[in-house]
């Protein structure tokens, strides 16, 4: 479908970003940084106040682990992050990942304009956090950003690019099992595009967990040498420069069991390899995915779907890969899951097909915008090339509460739907709480920022009895009553004891002739 000019998706994601660049002629492709669509999330803050982002903070990790963060995605709740000796905001860091896929779209392009730009979030992603994701495209050139579900980005690829056809009314489960979260969403067909109608999660479940499954699995083999210690909890510089090399190796080997029955992970401390395989690897991520699973099976069941609407299951995110994944959910779900050979790419084309085909109309689609900020289609000054350090533009400031972003900039990003105006931002809710219950979506008829927001589920109250007047006790009759069982408890046993001992010496047992 031919555009007028070029459109960038991109998704940020816990482990890795990715980006998806679809040319005047319609065409979509991957955007390549350092010759893979994979772009690490990761962010090390060197000695000279640089910011480097990508495979070049991993390496320099292992110079300095203290000042490397691997994953800001899940730093966006924190206004900081110490790095170092340096409190960086995590906008910055944030920004730092975007500008470098700013740096590389304008080379790829040669500087043409891109609109739109559309960038994807959680489903369940608050106007605080939504803030702080535009703040920092705004600071990689980018003022003006269309927000897309991440569910309603992956329910439109699976229409779209895949042709898989979905009836008006039917539903899909989108499965996103990332590195760092766990999301599921089910997400309705509608006359134009998708609605979501439940989604579900969890923070703290990913192919991490399963990495850690597999280190303590090392441990227990391993855990009584010292250098195994030193890797468990290590002290210095090159302890924990080895410490990342084994979780790298780890996470590597962990991917090829997805594609070959074992694998080994070199542990260069002990001199040796470690043999994993397959069926092990299934049995320490079981309890991890079995998780999932619930969550998935609470999640329908909060959407009280109607026989026969389930269209289909499709499984997004780099940690889907794993074999017992697709397994365990068609044994739960009476559907076989839809596994592609990279469903890393899957939120970020998706997230294209989404903006073209719903606009700024649904709810789910929301425009962002800086007032009165030019059109800019390159990176401010200092951007990284290929992979270069990024310098921080400001001390970090501590920032309020009330969920603005991290740092003030010279233009702050003002949240604006493109029709009607926008109304006034709600005050931001509180942190959200692990292992929640599904929330519903409601879908309001004007799209508005808080619209897009599922609304969590109202506990259920049970209505207390009313009470009910109790006259204070008598204490002379209590006492009374009292004294009348213990005579008894002691008196039975006497009499009953007397009786028995006059039965057996055959004597009367009462002193008194009674007969006449």
């Amino acid at each position: 479908m031919p555009t007028s000019g070029f459109a960038l998706g991109v998704d940020f994601g816990t482990s890795n970003t990715v980006a998806v660049l679809r040319s005047p002629d319609g065409r979509a492709r991957s955007l390549l940084v350092d010759g893979s669509p994979l772009l690490p999330s990761a962010v090390y803050a060197d000695p000279g106040g640089n910011l480097l982002v990508g495979r070049d903070a991993i390496h320099s990790a292992r110079l300095d682990p203290a000042r490397f963060e691997p994953n800001p995605k899940r730093r966006i709740d924190d206004h900081s992050v110490l790095l170092g000796d340096r409190e960086l905001p995590v906008v910055d860091l944030i920004a730092a990942v975007l500008i470098r896929v700013a740096e590389e779209a304008r080379r790829t392009t040669g500087g043409a304009p891109l609109d739109p730009v559309t960038m994807t979030c959680p489903a369940g992603w608050g106007p605080t956090r939504r803030g702080t994701l535009c703040a920092a495209a705004a600071l990689a050139g980018w003022p003006r950003v269309r927000l897309v579900e991440e569910p309603v980005a992956a329910a439109t690829y699976f229409t779209n690019v895949l042709g898989r056809q979905v009836p008006v009314g039917s539903v899909i489960v989108v499965h996103d099992f990332g590195a760092g979260t766990f999301d599921v969403s089910v997400v309705a067909k509608a006359a134009q595009g998708f609605d979501v109608l439940a989604v579900d999660g969890r923070d703290d479940i990913g192919g991490l967990d399963i990495d850690a499954a597999i280190v303590t699995y090392l441990g227990r083999q391993f855990g009584s040498t010292p250098e195994w210690q030193r890797l468990s909890a290590p002290t210095t510089v090159e302890d924990r420069r080895n410490r990342r090399l084994l979780w790298d190796d780890v996470r590597a080997a962990k991917e090829r069991l997805s594609r070959s029955q074992s694998a080994d992970i070199p542990i260069a401390q002990l001199g040796t390899d470690a043999h994993l395989t397959r069926e092990e690897l299934e049995t320490l991520a079981r309890p991890v995915l079995e998780q999932t699973v619930r969550v998935t099976e609470g999640a329908l069941r909060w959407a009280k779907l109607a026989e026969g609407r389930l269209a289909g299951v499709f499984l997004v995110g780099g940690a889907s890969r794993t074999p017992l994944v697709a397994t365990l959910l068609h044994r739960a779900l009476g559907e076989p899951p839809l596994a592609i050979e990279q469903p890393e790419l899957v939120v970020a084309e998706g997230s294209l097909y989404a903006t073209s085909i719903a606009g700024t109309r649904r709810a789910n689609t929301v425009l962002f915008e800086r007032v009165a900020a030019a059109p800019v289609s390159a990176p401010p000054p200092g951007a990284p090339t290929s992979g270069g350090p990024l310098p921080v533009s400001v001390p970090p400031v501590p920032s309020p509460t009330s969920g603005a972003p991290a740092r003030p900039i010279s233009t702050p990003p003002a949240q604006q739907v493109s029709s009607p105006p926008a109304r006034p931002v709600s005050p931001p809710p509180p942190p959200p709480v692990r292992s929640i219950p599904p929330q519903a979506v409601r879908v309001p008829p004007a799209p508005t920022l808080t619209a897009a927001r599922p609304q969590p589920r109202p506990p259920a109250v049970q209505p207390r009895p009313a009470a009910t007047y109790r006259p204070r006790p008598n204490v002379f009759l209590r006492s009374l009553r009292l004294a009348i069982i213990v005579a008894t408890l002691i008196a039975v046993p006497v009499v009953t004891a007397y009786l028995a001992f006059h039965f057996a010496e055959g004597t009367p047992a009462w002193p008194l002739n009674l007969t006449w």
